[in-house]
């Protein structure tokens, strides 16, 4: 398993007990020392690291320490970079068995909100075409020492199969028709996918969406053929 931000080790300890090798990603120096103590109970069964997360390749980090199962991530995440962090290892997915992260209510009802609703954007787009979401349960301020001023939810991501995720070039163009779609989700597509291209109407009309559609009432099926059209596009223009 990968931890990331145990703190103290009250979830490492728990892990520990239920038999679990653990490799714990940790950059305050003085909870660091505190998971020494942990390290002496069940030896090689915990390696602390101390660094940023931001700054760790979990692929790398497999092959540097011979782990060849992909990775059990389990991280009470810093709501500042979680959401950059989950971006990074949804690109990473041949080398993750399941996420388990706690977040920031808002952030986990943004990665499992459905179409046609306010939270529904590029963070669910991504989630959910690459991996299965679901909002486990919320936990209130009074759980935390010291309490922080919102509330949060534990959110599970299982990979999807490899022949059903979209991987490199897919990916790539999935990433832009929903950064741009969302770029002004108050907008038509018509007007939004101009950050695309010029005039997107050759683009919705091959994907079969009508144009003054907007972007959170698409579904994936939608946005996987808005992405495939524009990566059509670009090969018929030499750009891809």
């Amino acid at each position: 398993m990968l931890e990331i931000g145990p703190g103290p080790g009250g979830l490492t300890r728990a892990l520990l007990d239920r038999d679990a090798d653990v490799v714990a990603i940790e950059r305050d120096p003085r909870c660091v020392a505190a998971l020494a103590e942990l390290g002496a109970a069940f030896g090689e069964r915990l390696s602390v690291i101390e660094a940023d997360a931001l700054g760790i390749d979990i692929a790398r980090l497999a092959a540097e320490r011979g782990i060849a199962r992909p990775w059990v991530i389990v991280a009470n995440l810093p709501y500042n970079i979680g959401t950059e962090l989950l971006v990074r290892w949804l690109h990473r997915l041949d080398h993750v068995a399941s996420m388990h992260l706690l977040l920031q209510k808002e952030v986990a009802l943004r990665i499992t909100a459905t179409p046609g609703g306010t939270a529904f954007g590029r963070l669910a787009v991504l989630c959910q075409s690459l991996c299965v979401v679901r909002r486990c349960f919320d936990l209130g301020p009074g759980a935390f020492h010291p309490p922080p001023k919102v509330t949060s939810s534990l959110v599970e991501l299982i990979p999807r199969p490899p022949m059903e995720r979209p991987e490199g070039a897919r990916l790539e163009a999935l990433e832009a028709v929903s950064r741009a779609a969302f770029g002004q989700r108050r907008k038509m597509l018509r007007t939004s996918l101009k950050a695309l291209t010029t005039n997107p109407l050759p683009l919705l009309e091959t994907s079969r969406i009508a144009a003054d559609r907007r972007p959170e009432t698409l579904d994936l099926d939608e946005f996987m053929a808005l992405a495939d059209a524009w990566r059509t596009l670009r090969r018929s223009r030499g750009t891809a």
